[in-house]
């Protein structure tokens, strides 16, 4: 079996797939890529079923040793690896890929055909650093066996990335009403505290409803407003259960934007029917089956 070789890890790299679903009621959040939709892009150009075992990097990226041929493709944000993004490209044994800085956005996907052969915990092999579900992020001199499940040929052709420059797009909380939209009449910036748990926003205070709220299921983009009237983004680690109030949610289209910001990023809101948002959500599926 083939051997991916970690020579240096990066700022945080880890082991993700499309998150393990079902065990909101034990505290345990899906996880999963903060990138959902270059991830699994990068599945499908290397032939992989799209919920594949990667390698998530964030912010900075590392060197990775390849010890027999393997095919690739990396996607997401630059960072500066030297090869073409969004892309399937061969490499031939011995192959070290290098990456630097992110050149704009948070993360980017090594994705590997084949998939990475690690165990799933929870029926999935992502890795939850909040509670350590799934392991840990990378180290020097780990190694990660190639698996050999890839379901269909690559592509060689390059893609055009998803883009979308404007606010972030949003449906109606369950306590919209105590709200009178000056959420989306600010802009934030995201702050040095966020994390895969959640973005921590910075920018005019939003009065918090008076009153306490019940306890409750929180869900992946909901939009918290705790007492100091700063939001909060909920993210791929998200708590399961919160007490403050959501005003919004960042719509399933947008959640891959949410994992591409980071410290110092400005953003805005703006509000959208639920059937914008399926529709919305419907072009960008079918976008990602276009590179079947």
């Amino acid at each position: 079996m083939s051997v991916l070789r970690v020579i240096e890890p990066g700022f945080q790299t880890t082991v993700q797939d499309l998150g393990r679903f079902g065990y909101a009621h034990f505290g345990v959040s899906a996880s999963g890529a903060a990138d959902a939709l270059a991830m699994r892009a990068g599945n499908l150009l290397v032939g992989n079923a799209e919920n594949a075992p990667a390698l998530e990097l964030t912010l900075a990226g590392g060197a990775f040793e390849f010890e027999s041929a393997a095919v690739i493709a990396v996607t997401g944000s630059d960072f500066g690896a030297g090869l073409p993004l969004w892309r399937a490209v061969e490499l031939p044994p011995g192959s070290v890929v290098r990456f630097g800085q992110s050149l704009g956005g948070a993360r980017c996907y090594l994705c590997i055909r084949g998939g990475l052969d690690v165990p799933k915990v929870m029926g999935s092999s992502s890795t939850h650093l909040l509670t350590g579900v799934g392991g840990r992020a990378l180290r020097s001199g780990d190694t990660l066996p190639i698996a050999s499940s890839a379901i269909r040929r690559w592509k060689g052709n390059t893609i055009a990335p998803p883009a979308h420059t404007g606010p972030l797009r949003v449906t109606e909380g369950p306590q919209a009403s105590q709200f009178s939209g000056e959420l989306y009449a600010a802009s934030y910036e995201v702050t040095e505290a966020s994390n895969r748990m959640g973005l921590r926003l910075r920018g005019p205070a939003i009065p918090s409803p008076s009153g306490h709220m019940v306890t409750e299921g929180v869900a992946l983009g909901a939009i918290q407003i705790p007492p100091d009237g700063q939001p909060i983004v909920l993210f791929v680690e998200h708590q399961t259960t919160g007490g403050y109030p959501k005003p919004a949610n960042v719509i399933s289209a947008d959640l891959w934007r949410v994992g591409q910001m980071r410290p110092r990023d400005r953003v805005q809101f703006e509000r959208v029917t639920m059937e914008g948002a399926l529709g919305l959500l419907r072009e960008q599926e079918e976008w990602l089956y276009s590179l079947v």
